[in-house]
């Protein structure tokens, strides 16, 4: 059995935060927030804030060296959530997708495609513009996650 897990955020361009508050208060599941000294954070109750330096990796790698097996992460980065997956922990992007052993392969692999199309001077799309739909999506499934890990921990 786990203790209740930690909601971990790699919080620099999250556009999700407000929904992950609101639900780990509901759940009683502490949050911490990771961002770099460029974006402003507000401690709250059951939310912890962690600045780290700017350069380019430092929130991942403070999130890397602090979570816990069980713990949820949620992030946009394929890199990262690799490395959350391997510390048998939960990834989860802000849409609701959650990575896993079964798509964070073909994830990394399309990544290093586009960037090398990048690269070579070609033009890629970004990422589509987050919708109500995926708000909805995200908040329904870190509510299940947590449901599930909760009904798992300890009393």
């Amino acid at each position: 059995m786990t203790a209740i897990p930690t909601i971990v955020v790699d919080a620099d361009a999250c556009p999700v935060k407000r929904e992950i508050v609101e639900i780990a208060r509901a759940r009683g599941a502490p949050v911490l927030m990771v961002a770099s000294h460029d974006h402003r954070l507000q401690a709250e109750d059951g939310v912890s804030i962690m600045q780290v330096d700017r350069s380019d990796q430092s929130v991942d790698l403070y999130i890397a060296n602090h979570i816990k097996r069980g713990d949820i992460v949620v992030t946009q980065d394929f890199g990262l959530a690799t490395i959350v997956l391997a510390k048998d922990a939960l990834a989860l992007s802000p849409r609701g997708q959650q990575y896993d052993d079964r798509n964070i392969d073909y994830l990394m692999e399309r990544r290093h495609e586009l960037a090398k199309r990048r690269r070579g001077g070609g033009r890629t799309k970004g990422p589509k513009a987050m919708s109500d739909e995926d708000r909805i999506r995200f908040q329904q499934k870190l509510t299940k996650v947590l449901e599930s890990r909760q009904e798992n921990a300890e009393p």
